[in-house]
């Protein structure tokens, strides 16, 4: 499972700056309209609308793995007019709206995390037969790809995974990378249990005598300790909110990804069970490359996502304790942007895969996997965990 944030980091503030809103009734599952919207954006290019109506399930459920951030944009942009949430399950719905067209379909957003009691996505899918597509990173679907969670992702929603470690640049002038933090013997606090810091400790990037796997996302200790220790998280998050809303830090923090010191990871693609490469072919077709599109036109123009993700979390954020900021968003978009988090893959298509990386990953990983108990598919090659077959490769930024 891909650990994130933990879901108060986004509420906490030692200055109490930022406050949660009451708690609902946890019994209780509310449903509630959410206002009017301008509607998807248009698109800018590629062959994006048209209906889905008797090829794909009437409600397309797709299951996220965090609560509704800039991250996810590219799925809220496709949330139409009149849309409305069940703030007890921490669910949006409403029309399915590709480039100003009404699908036919409607469309079921479900939040990841708490509502979902950090269960993987992997496992939520296979409880849940309405779940048709779901957050898969690559090498969770390596880890799970021979139990009984097998799953296919049919695109990847990020060309780079967001994952990175940050340290505080005045207390460490010297360092530039993960690589020094291993040189100068710095702490490392992650979440436990993290495939990619037992490659780093296993390839001698860092020691295991260094690394911390008692994190949980609180920002607590790293402000605390005045940045003597790095820490995860999320380059298009983190750096916002400790320069700008955790003002008991309030500076910058430098940062690099995992994915530029070897662990190259496609994060929240978009997956489905195997079954369902046959089953729901037609719907793929159409579907998939309306979500790359949606992707392009989110990065293009967030306004639309970025509302109905702020409405969301107004809606029921504070009930799971997270909350999250315009100002945020806004950061999420322009970081995923210039660093090339979600972008155009090898082949210059909006959400393809590259085989040849998943090779490479598939190499790294399974090792990695099999001593911490997991058991990938046997001979496991690229084609188990990702398929180019429904991607159009039209679609482009």
């Amino acid at each position: 499972m891909q650990q994130r944030r933990s879901r108060t980091l986004l509420a906490i503030s030692l200055t109490a700056a930022v406050t949660l809103s009451a708690c609902g009734d946890d019994e209780t599952s509310e449903t509630t309209s959410a206002p009017e919207t301008t509607g998807a954006t248009e698109t800018t290019g590629g062959e994006a609308g048209g209906s889905l109506a008797g090829l794909c399930p009437e409600k397309v459920v797709i299951q996220t793995d965090w609560m509704p951030e800039a991250e996810h944009g590219f799925l809220y942009n496709l949330v139409g007019d009149g849309y409305t949430m069940d703030a007890g399950k921490a669910y949006v719905t409403g029309p399915l709206v590709a480039g100003g067209v009404d699908t036919g379909v409607d469309i079921e957003i479900r939040s990841g995390g708490l509502p979902q009691q950090f269960s993987p996505v992997t496992e939520i899918m296979y409880n849940n037969d309405d779940v048709l597509l779901g957050f898969v990173y690559t090498d969770e679907g390596i880890q799970f790809s021979g139990s009984e969670f097998p799953t296919i992702a049919l695109m990847s929603g990020f060309e780079k995974n967001p994952q990175m470690i940050m340290w505080d640049p005045e207390t460490y002038p010297d360092v530039t990378g993960i690589a020094d933090l291993g040189t100068e013997g710095v702490t490392v606090r992650y979440f436990g249990g993290a495939a990619y810091m037992d490659f780093l400790t296993g390839t001698g990037v860092l020691s295991k005598d260094q690394v911390d796997g008692s994190y949980t996302g609180d920002p607590a200790l790293f402000i605390a300790d005045e940045g003597k220790a790095a820490q995860q998280g999320f380059g298009s998050a983190e750096p916002y909110l400790y320069e700008n809303e955790l003002t008991d830090w309030g500076k910058p923090v430098e940062y690099e990804y995992i994915n530029d010191i070897g662990w190259e990871n496609y994060a929240q693609s978009i997956a489905t069970k195997p079954g369902n490469v046959e089953a729901e072919a037609d719907c793929f077709t159409e579907l998939i490359p309306m979500i790359q599109q949606s992707a392009v036109d989110y990065l293009t123009d967030p306004a639309h996502g970025n509302e109905v993700i702020l409405a969301a979390v107004a809606e029921f954020g504070g009930d799971f304790g997270w909350t999250y900021t315009a100002g945020a968003a806004e950061f999420g978009v322009a970081t995923i942007k210039a660093d090339g988090l979600q972008a155009n893959g090898t082949d210059g298509t909006m959400g393809s895969f590259d085989l040849e990386r998943v090779a490479g990953l598939i190499e790294i990983a399974v090792p990695v996997y099999e001593a911490q108990g997991a058991t990938p598919k046997e001979g496991l090659t690229p084609e188990d965990v990702v398929t180019n077959q429904f991607i159009d490769p039209s679609i482009k930024l």
